[in-house]
């Protein structure tokens, strides 16, 4: 058990719960559910907590059981659809369950700070000790059956998605009483969420997904009105109505297309304070990472910056890749993967790796297997029972292509082409890789596209054997640009030339498809210098007679791009061309 000083709410009684040592009730698929609030005091402001408590039949102070805490995603509350599934599902598996509407959202009051852990970890922590006993909530509803590893240390879980992920990671960094973690398609860093430039260089800003960040954004602000609500504490300023003050400062210089150096250190400063990047190190609860395929919002490569991290510092951390993510298959998985609606924890892959994690440092049982280090879903296998692939890591890019002049993309040095080619972007954007709301909400998406003069590609030959490509592949890059390299040095980042990388499979009969939508946006920190892109992770069979595509585009319809007209031209040599690693793995 991580153990440190319960941070407590600012009123209620310390009410000290005995050590439970009685055998645990039977689970028997029964519950009830009681709605409760509790006042907090965080972020400078006091404001009420709207929760629900699920307590299975049976469960008492001389039968306990470890709890589930969990909260909404971006926009939902404790009643909406997935965050009520977690309460009951668990419930009626034995675990006492508290779901509550986060701080902003539902009936909860306070500012939307973005899972800020000195606030909204520290409101998650007031819940801790509810359900330690050394608290009530406001009608007097106290909880002494809870499994207690300490006087007032609730042996306590969380799990769930997106907003209801990054929460988890910010509460357990305050409050070491939290015992395992199952954040689901959640980010790492906000800065590269909201602003991605996949290039080393983090203090260069990226393309802001203009899309994503002002969806969310106006869901946030409508909060009053979505859910009226008079409640002081929820609201800031007319022109920051809803969100902490930092967020909206950051929304409108993303919007702004212009990026001062003050203004991005700014951004980048707050984007990152509040996201699991910067206070990692604090965490030390197991923690089983889930993270979604088909997500342009948060993509695999935040998923593994956040498991490479917390298994270096020693933190017992495992990750799954699973299907459905911000982007598609949210409202309908597939054939065998997780829904929680559908209650498919015994039978799906991902449900029974949860299960395990949580009756291993929840409930104890050491025998239990937790399963491989790392698992990822493969949409090519048919058998629902055979999706899921194991590894001992995530792999790393092995094969290696070149990009020859003639447009072709080769296997060896010696076949690259000399050669030149341009592409200039225009005004407007001239490429679409997705309408990012679409799939979250269940609407039609044109097909991906790209306009010609706007972008240049690469293209193997049709591949003699299958080809299996898991995780993030790699390019070495070196453009041309001397409009760029006359202004990249304003001091206003926008000055910097945008450019997008993606992959695409080529179908013998000429058709395309972009992986789950998903490109790399980079802002070249100087185009006089060759440059490293990391592209978004992806799992994806490229068939046997199919073609392998890379493609650099000016321009991308879901983000924010270049200032001016920048032409710019690639050129390659034998001696001196650009690298495309890939991770390739064996079937």
């Amino acid at each position: 058990m991580f153990r440190r000083r319960a941070l407590s709410f600012a009123i209620g009684a310390a009410l000290a719960a005995p050590l439970a040592v009685a055998a645990p009730a039977p689970a028997t698929g029964q519950y009830t559910v009681t709605a409760l609030k509790f006042t907090v005091h965080t972020g400078g402001r006091s404001c009420t907590v709207d929760a629900d408590l699920y307590r299975p039949a049976g469960v008492d102070a001389a039968h306990p059981a470890p709890a589930v805490l969990a909260t909404n995603g971006f926009g939902g509350s404790k009643s909406d659809g997935s965050t009520a599934a977690i309460g009951k599902a668990f419930a009626e598996r034995g675990y006492v369950g508290l779901v509550y509407s986060g701080l902003g959202f539902g009936k909860s009051g306070c500012l939307i700070t973005l899972d800020d852990p000195e606030i909204d970890g520290k409101a998650a922590s007031g819940l801790l000790d509810f359900l330690g006993g050394k608290r009530a909530a406001e009608d007097g509803t106290t909880a002494d059956y809870v499994t207690a590893d300490d006087a007032g240390d609730p042996r306590v879980g969380m799990i769930g998605g997106s907003y209801g992920g990054a929460i988890q990671l910010a509460t357990a960094a305050v409050d070491h009483r939290v015992d395992a973690l199952v954040p689901m398609i959640t980010w790492h860093d906000l800065a590269y969420s909201l602003d991605p430039n996949n290039t080393a260089d983090h203090d260069v800003p990226g393309a802001a997904k203009w899309q994503w960040m002002n969806g969310f954004y106006l869901i946030g602000e409508g909060q009053p009105l979505l859910v009226p609500s008079l409640d002081p504490s929820r609201i800031n300023r007319l022109d920051c109505l809803h969100f902490a003050t930092p967020a909206c400062e950051t929304v409108r210089t993303l919007n702004s297309g212009r990026y001062p150096a003050d203004r991005t250190e700014a951004l980048q400063k707050y984007a990152r304070g509040v996201s699991p990047v910067s206070y990692l190190s604090r965490v030390k609860a197991p923690t089983l990472l889930v993270q979604g395929q088909a997500d342009t919002l948060f993509n695999l490569n935040e998923a593994t910056a956040t498991y490479r991290t917390l298994t270096a510092q020693g933190t017992t951390a495992k990750m799954i890749w699973q299907s459905w993510g911000h982007s598609g298959g949210m409202n309908d998985p597939a054939s065998g993967e997780l829904n929680l609606g559908a209650g498919n924890l015994e039978t799906s892959y991902v449900g029974k790796r949860i299960l395990a994690w949580f009756d291993r440092y929840l409930q104890g049982n050491e025998g239990v297997d937790t399963g491989p280090a790392f698992a990822y879903y493969r949409d090519w296998i048919d058998d629902p029972d055979g999706t899921y692939a194991t590894a001992s890591k995530v792999p790393a890019p092995r094969r290696t292509l070149y990009l020859s002049g003639d447009g072709k993309l080769v296997d060896n040095r010696k076949k690259v082409t000399r050669g030149s080619r341009e592409y200039r972007n225009w005004l407007i954007p001239t490429s679409h890789s997705e309408s990012s709301i679409a799939g979250l909400i269940g609407l039609p998406d044109p097909a991906p596209h790209d306009t010609r003069g706007t972008y240049l590609d690469w293209t193997t030959e049709p591949l003699t054997d299958a080809m299996d490509v898991v995780g993030a592949a790699t390019a070495r890059l070196r453009v041309v640009s001397p409009k760029t390299e006359r202004v990249q040095h304003s001091g206003d980042g926008a000055d910097k030339l945008v450019l997008f990388a993606k992959l695409y499979d080529v179908a013998p009969d000429g058709g395309k498809t972009l992986v789950h939508r998903l490109v790399s946006p980079v802002r070249v920190p100087d185009v006089t210098k060759p440059f490293t892109v990391t592209l978004p992770g992806i799992v994806h069979r490229y068939e046997k007679g199919h073609r392998l595509q890379f493609v650099v585009a000016a321009s991308d319809g879901a983000y924010g791009g270049n200032r001016g007209v920048k032409p710019v031209t690639v050129t390659s040599a034998p001696e001196d061309t650009g690298v495309l690693k890939l991770p390739v793995v064996a079937d």
